[in-house]
């Protein structure tokens, strides 16, 4: 897709824009407060994720158009994630992404864990969002069973998000995906709906056309953990999804069916039955037990041991055995994203391997997220037969799953550089084209010189969004986060960043997601000049062309290093 934006010209113009900055002291000085610090932007590596890469230099490039001394500094995803999600009180801003996970096919893991107060300390809202006026408004909307008003309440969570600029989105990506047909069936690469080819439907219905029954797929990140009881990313979710089994999966529709559960009933509006699957094993030969799906519930509410789940087992009051195969989850309130947002989320674990793990961490600072060699023994379709998270997984077919693949093995590769991705798609070292963070155009071409291969995009559920540390000055100023999304042109990013491969955002819910996303706020008016106006009417002032904060507003914080 053309694109009618230069990315050089645009950063050609923000460094003479930057070079202005040298003029000489404002008269107007003693009317400002402190000269703000040093802004630190994190981002991805250029050749790790070049649309990331290029939108934290246009960012950049636009926030010093305002006065700000910004600084982006690329980092490694261990080292990004280490210092963003760990150390929370280290970073002023960060390029981020929310993947499109199925499950967020319902907002609530959205809206409610992303940014409600209760989850700033451990869990999602790492920002450290905290308005209590939200708070409840969320907590509304999961208890809504009146599917209109829930949307309703969806939506105003929306529109609160959009005025306090939480964080500053910017696109949902429009994410292309390929795969060599003569080596699957067409057919059975399936498209799920905001997700796209590269799904658990497709892992396990991909039928192989000839003799090679391996799928051989690429990330660009590397796998971090493969862990059922820790959320780390998108590429080690691919994993622990294919190797844990789940009460219920969110289907190519978007909506949540039974899995491991045969069936799922309510009984009432808190009240929810569900018969598992019967002659279910794990990995390691021993039967799935109604105990051992009870205690995948009970674990994340253990101290504060598994502080990314914890949030999607809070609503539950107690549970109980109906019977040999038979589970009553009873809830502390209504809640409609349940089977969605819980029980096609939690990773169903065995009992008799994880309670003696999670009593060893009683009394220590270590969570189960942080287990060097986790177990891998899981009951789901495909089994782990080696882990090099720096360079390849590789699954092996569970033969004795109800809905084994009908691959034999799942090989992911980790190629950090999309040029050489496309080499080895070209070339047949891989067949499934899974990641894919380079020009779209030259993907294209690729296709069109290369008639076996099929090129495939969805726009995502998720998002890429610069995001703001909250307990930091000066975006602890719902004002200033203002002026600066308003500062970012969301066309120069879906152009000249993502090469028009993605749709403008300004909202966590996606449009792929057409019932339960607002429209209004997509009417954000951007523009450097309403990002200076809203700055000065906040009573920031340029001094020397160096923004300062308010009169008597003291600098406390020193700049990030």
């Amino acid at each position: 897709m053309k694109t009618d934006l230069s990315r050089r010209s645009i950063l050609a113009a923000g460094a003479t824009t930057a070079a202005l900055a040298a003029a000489a002291p404002d008269a107007r000085a003693q009317a400002a407060g402190d000269r703000i610090r040093k802004i630190v932007l994190i981002s991805w590596p250029q050749g790790q994720n070049p649309q990331g890469f290029q939108a934290s230099q246009l960012i950049a490039q636009e926030w010093r158009k305002l006065g700000l001394e910004v600084e982006v500094r690329p980092l490694p995803w261990p080292q990004h994630i280490q210092i963003v999600w760990n150390e929370r009180q280290r970073w002023d801003t960060t390029m981020w992404r929310m993947v499109g996970r199925s499950e967020r096919s319902d907002p609530d893991e959205i809206v409610y864990n992303l940014y409600h107060s209760a989850n700033a300390e451990k869990g999602f809202n790492f920002i450290g969002y905290n308005n209590p006026d939200y708070d409840k408004l969320v907590v509304a909307q999961r208890q809504a069973t009146d599917q209109a008003k829930r949307k309703q309440l969806v939506v105003e969570a929306q529109r609160m998000v959009d005025r306090d600029q939480a964080q500053a989105f910017l696109v949902h990506p429009s994410h292309v995906k390929a795969f060599n047909k003569n080596v699957w069936d067409e057919t059975t690469i399936l498209n799920q709906s905001g997700i796209g080819i590269r799904n658990f439907w497709t892992f396990i219905r991909a039928a192989p056309k000839g003799d090679k029954k391996e799928m051989v797929l690429n990330a660009g990140e590397p796998v971090l953990s493969i862990n059922p009881l820790y959320i780390a990313g998108g590429t080690s979710s691919w994993c622990t999804e294919l190797i844990w089994d789940r009460l219920a999966r969110v289907g190519l529709d978007g909506l949540p069916e039974p899995w491991s559960a045969e069936k799922i009933a309510w009984v009432n509006d808190t009240t929810l039955d569900v018969t598992i699957r019967p002659g279910q094993t794990w990995h390691d030969g021993r039967p799935v037990t109604a105990e051992d799906v009870m205690y995948s519930f009970e674990a994340p509410a253990i101290e504060n041991k598994v502080p990314m789940y914890k949030p999607f087992v809070a609503d539950i009051a107690k549970m109980e055995k109906t019977g040999e195969n038979g589970v009553r989850f009873t809830l502390k309130a209504p809640n409609a994203a349940f089977v969605t947002a819980s029980l096609a989320k939690i990773n169903i674990i065995p009992k008799h391997i994880w309670e003696p793990v999670m009593k060893e961490l009683l009394g220590k600072p270590e969570n189960a997220e942080a287990l060097p060699n986790p177990s891998p023994v899981g009951s789901g379709p495909f089994k782990l037969a080696r882990a090099r998270g720096q360079e390849e997984i590789v699954l092996d077919r569970n033969d004795k799953h109800w809905a084994a693949p009908k691959m034999e093995r799942w090989i992911l590769r980790i190629v950090p550089n999309p040029e050489a991705t496309l080499g080895m798609l070209r070339s047949g070292e891989i067949n499934f084209l899974a990641d894919y963070g380079g020009d779209p155009e030259v993907l294209e071409k690729l296709v069109k010189d290369n008639p076996q291969i099929t090129m495939k995009q969805e726009v995502d559920i998720g998002f890429e969004y610069a995001a703001f540390n909250l307990r930091r000055a000066p975006f602890s100023d719902p004002n200033f986060r203002r002026a600066l999304s308003l500062a970012i042109d969301r066309n120069v990013m879906v152009q000249a960043a993502w090469n028009g491969y993605a749709v403008k955002a300004n909202s966590p819910v996606s449009p792929a997601l057409k019932f339960w996303h607002d429209d209004e706020v997509d009417k954000l008016q951007t523009g450097l000049q309403r990002a200076k106006d809203l700055l000065d009417k906040s009573g920031y002032k340029l001094v020397g062309n160096r923004l300062h904060y308010p009169a008597g507003v003291k600098e406390t914080l020193t700049a990030v290093e």
